[in-house]
């Protein structure tokens, strides 16, 4: 079939990607102009251009969403409680991978499509391209499996509507701009101020309707118990309260707008620069669901630094300590998922996470696969990259402001300084990851002298050219991070 197929469309055929449907073969296609969708058969329903037996189709959003009607599986779905983990695309190339990596292990659900509203501004993309850039590479890779779709880090209820029209099922929430970290270190008036200016209408609560529900309970963990005094409880009011309010407008808003669909809900407030206690979990977990919110996962801000592209920093049995705590809340008041945010190159934690939390983890990376696909371009087109780290090195002090990244960029080598051989390791720096992970915005949509892309095109056209280099990059370096978590087929 693939030999016929290749005399009749004079392309290549990625194999995995023939499928069968009403009398159809669909498969993918990659030729001097790029890929394809090819049509064997009957193709209504598709925009393409006939050739004799088959109709070669561009990769529209148009086709994207015929495809998926014509073949079920790629449509996202809910995932449920099963063990998953989330791979970031910000290139919109890196699927092909991450499914490979996924295929070596059993009992993990793959969310392949998955960005944040602040990653598409940065890298002028849409919810929709990148639910339709997974669903071509899964379809390149013939990936049959149950999948999921996050819309991640969701603020505002705006956010959340480009993401439920291209048919995302995940939502995550982030209500970190409600958070009051100031709380830690208020006076007992002040927090007494906090509290009494909480919106308890929107919480459908009164401060004296909490105390009850909470002083003088035992809380029971299975192993250990919780208790809360007024100080602690009125602390966890004053710092969540608010953040509690804004996810049941964000969460009804979303279920008004899915209707009679499926969603799935994570709830985050891992972007604050204090932790998140397992007593304050557990006052967010008892509040959501008085309120009506149901919800997968859960992201708390765990002790430590999960800084963007580099391992964990912290004390390892102190986070081993916590993060027992966070996992008996979600077992108690659950069962749910945790969710570890910055999860990319944490590889000390992961033994720990893995045994505590067993099947209740949702890991979440990112960046690490555009770092993946800057260490390919260091190898195959020196020149280029040498280009995209000094504009990093000149961009970092003013990308580094909304990230949480200690890297000096003074401790990265100059790349003219470097010899050809010698630039695939700046990935190896802790400084080198961290400048090259949160100046992927610049590189991707900053315009030259005569108002072309400047890096943009060639990054990407270079990657394309030498795929298979990127996703065994990719298979091999998600699979690091997927390992602790699964048991290989």
């Amino acid at each position: 079939m693939i030999e016929q197929l290749e005399r009749l469309t004079g392309l290549h055929i990625y194999p995995r990607s023939l499928a069968q449907a009403e009398g159809a073969t669909f498969f993918l296609a990659r030729g001097s102009k790029g890929r394809a969708l090819g049509i064997l058969g009957n193709g209504a329903g598709f925009e393409g251009e006939h050739q004799g037996e088959t109709t070669l189709c561009p990769l529209t959003p148009a086709n994207a969403a015929a495809l998926r009607r014509k073949l079920p599986w790629l449509r996202p779905q809910a995932l449920g409680l099963q063990k998953s983990a989330g791979f970031g695309d910000r290139l919109g190339l890196a699927t092909p991978g991450h499914a490979r990596a996924v295929r070596r292990f059993s009992s993990i659900a793959p969310i392949f499509a998955q960005q944040s509203v602040r990653e598409n501004d940065r890298t002028g993309r849409t919810a929709q391209q990148v639910l339709d850039d997974a669903t071509w590479g899964l379809f390149q890779e013939g990936w049959c499996d149950p999948w999921g779709a996050d819309a991640d880090h969701l603020k505002t209820a705006s956010d959340a509507d480009a993401f439920v029209a291209a048919g995302y099922t995940l939502y995550t929430i982030d209500p970190g701009d409600h958070v009051d970290g100031a709380t830690h270190t208020a006076s007992p008036a002040e927090v007494k101020a906090k509290v009494q200016a909480l919106p308890w209408h929107a919480l459908e609560d009164t401060a004296q309707d909490m105390e009850r529900r909470y002083l003088g309970r035992f809380f029971d963990l299975g192993d250990a118990a919780l208790t809360f005094d007024r100080e602690a409880l009125w602390r966890a009011a004053a710092k969540y309260g608010r953040a509690i309010a804004h996810t049941v407008r964000m969460y009804r808003h979303l279920a008004d707008r899915m209707a009679d669909r499926s969603f799935e809900l994570e709830v985050s407030v891992d972007e604050m620069e204090t932790p998140t206690s397992p007593a304050e979990h557990l006052f967010i977990a008892s509040e959501l669901p008085r309120l009506g919110v149901r919800w997968v996962s859960l992201a708390p801000r765990f002790v430590g630094r999960f800084e963007k592209g580099v391992d964990y920093i912290g004390n390892l049995e102190r986070f081993s300590e916590e993060f027992a705590g966070h996992v008996a809340v979600a077992r108690a008041l659950g069962p749910y998922k945790l969710s570890v945010h910055s999860g990319s190159d944490k590889f000390s934690i992961y033994p720990i996470v893995a045994r505590l939390a067993e099947s209740l983890v949702h890991l979440k990376t990112a960046g690490t696969s555009y770092l993946e696909a800057l260490s390919v371009v260091a190898s195959i087109d020196p020149s280029l990259f040498r280009e995209i780290l000094a504009f990093a090195l000149e961009q970092y002090e003013e990308e580094r402001l909304t990230y949480h990244v200690s890297a000096d960029p003074s401790r990265v080598p100059p790349p003219e300084r470097l010899a050809d051989s010698e630039l695939p390791g700046v990935l190896n720096l802790f400084d080198g990851r961290q400048v090259l992970h949160v100046t992927f915005g610049s590189v991707m949509t900053v315009l030259d002298g005569q108002g072309r892309y400047r890096f943009r095109h060639r990054l990407l056209t270079a990657l394309a050219k030498n795929e298979e280099a990127y996703y065994e990059a990719l298979e091999a370096h998600m699979g690091r991070h997927l390992a602790p978590f699964a048991v290989r087929r």
